[in-house]
């Protein structure tokens, strides 16, 4: 095998409270994560000289932030080499795991790549230092999250068809986090309470505030009698729909400085291509 090909999945939060703030500032977490069937397309090519190319959209990120290049660097093979491109659908500052996702795909691939045979508990280790999401993409599956997001349960979820608007904003998890209105206590959960219920994202009303163009999207779709919910920190809002057709219909509807996307839940991630 001297090439892989894979999908990098966006993922979204299909609740999310904050159920506390540790000592560490860390803050607590429930959610669940629902993994798609879209993402970004990237490509891994085994070389005979030591070190990894980088090439494609990688969003001018410097070395250091580029969570691709430091995922390559951590499992510290540098006798080993490859080139990576990537083509970049997921937006920056989205709350859909565009970067965690990169990490933990590149990960997975240099693994079978370079014949590391590194298990899941060992990959883990190495990729949640890099990011507080990058675990349920290694672990490739719908998840339901608590503690910091690192405590993993596997979820089977209903299908549906996601409807996800892309503001043309890009937000800092780090402000929404900090800032001093965001609840911080909301009373722990369980499973079947969510699936009961009904969903909210703890730093929406903080994200809405700073970013009047994730409210503007959650507004053109609420117009269309969907429940808008913001994934993770934002920018990005989303509706589910039973069918395609429903998604697209509505989907065909959009303002034209929106940006939007139709994808399917998936409970696994994509699988890896090997090419010759």
């Amino acid at each position: 095998m001297k090439m892989l090909r894979a999908c990098s999945p966006a993922k979204l939060n299909l609740f999310l409270h904050v159920t506390g703030r540790r000592e560490d500032g860390y803050h607590t977490l429930q959610t669940l994560f629902q993994l798609l069937n879209w993402g970004d397309d990237m490509t891994f090519e085994r070389k005979d000289s030591p070190g990894v190319e980088l090439s494609g959209d990688t969003d001018d990120l410097p070395a250091a932030e580029n969570l691709i290049l430091r995922a390559a660097q951590a499992l510290g093979q540098t006798d080993k080499g490859a080139r990576i491109h990537v083509r970049k659908r997921i937006p920056r500052g989205g709350g859909l795991g565009g970067g965690s996702s990169n990490a933990a795909t590149t990960l997975i691939a240099l693994n079978r790549l370079w014949a590391l045979n590194l298990d899941q508990t060992q990959l883990m280790a190495i990729g949640t230092p890099l990011g507080a999401d990058v675990g349920v993409f290694l672990m490739g599956q719908s998840a339901w999250a608590e503690g910091v997001g690192d405590t993993l349960s596997p979820m089977t979820l209903p299908k549906r068809w996601y409807l996800i608007a892309q503001p043309q904003c890009e937000v800092s998890t780090a402000k929404i986090f900090s800032h001093p209105e965001l609840t911080r206590h909301t009373a722990p959960i369980t499973v079947q309470a969510f699936f009961s219920g009904t969903t909210r994202n703890d730093l929406q009303g903080v994200a809405t505030a700073l970013y009047p163009e994730i409210q503007q999207a959650r507004e053109w779709l609420l117009s269309h009698g969907a429940h808008a919910l913001m994934t993770g920190s934002g920018a990005c809002v989303f509706a589910a729909f039973e069918t395609e057709g429903e998604a697209r219909q509505i989907a065909a509807e959009a303002p034209g400085n929106l940006p939007v996307v139709v994808a399917e839940g998936v409970d696994r991630r994509p699988e890896m291509l090997e090419l010759d």
